[in-house]
């Protein structure tokens, strides 16, 4: 199996989704490389789960990715924007990542040019992220992070320090609305909904 592959499961995924903060998000598309450090991440726990997609055992021919093998991309729309979510565990066991938050790295022209926005807002939201990445449809659905133009590199940058919180948008989502399943990179400008007076303006929230 695949180093990413491995990566997805073998532990809990609130655990990999810890983990995946600082990892480098790259996709290569025919204008040129676009990539950025991971800052923010949501843990989904399946059946469950009362805020994720496969709560209940729930399988539709959306949700399908979250059934695949770790390392599948799970790509969906919601409020007409699209986010980018990775399955984690075992084919069969629902859990999933969404990464909600994104530290520009190569690229930069290019993702303010399909967001026309700069600075901070340019990728501080899982819909920001991807407009910002130009995906802008479901193509990438269902295929494997080894076998697409969108991946992920396990190396990167490692946080001085990680916050938990409540994952955003999932109220009144029953049992599970507010575990503390919202991983990010404290201080980092690129998290969403990061207040200026706790932002780290010199690192980054970077060791």
């Amino acid at each position: 199996m695949s180093q990413l592959y491995d990566f997805f499961t073998g532990r809990p995924t609130e655990m990999i989704a810890r983990e995946l903060l600082g990892k480098t998000l790259i996709y290569h598309t025919p204008a040129g490389t676009i990539s950025g450090y991971v800052t923010e991440a949501e843990a989904y726990l399946g059946p469950n789960d009362s805020a994720a997609h496969a709560y209940a055992g729930k399988r539709t021919p959306a949700n399908e990715a979250l059934y695949r093998e770790p390392g599948t991309i799970y790509i969906y729309s919601i409020h007409g924007r699209y986010s980018f979510d990775v399955a984690t565990q075992a084919a069969g066991t629902p859990e999933g990542i969404l990464v909600r938050g994104l530290e520009p790295a190569e690229g930069i022209s290019l993702m303010e040019q399909n967001r026309a926005k700069h600075g901070f807002e340019l990728t501080n939201g899982p819909g920001k992220l991807m407009e910002a990445f130009g995906i802008n449809d479901k193509a990438l659905n269902l295929v494997h992070l080894d076998d697409a133009p969108l991946t992920i590199s396990l190396t990167g940058k490692e946080p001085q320090e990680v916050g938990e919180s409540p994952r955003i948008g999932v109220s009144q989502k029953g049992d599970s609305t507010f575990l503390p399943l919202r991983y990010f990179v404290k201080g980092n400008p690129f998290v969403s909904g990061m207040r200026k007076r706790d932002m780290d303006l010199v690192r980054h929230g970077w060791q």
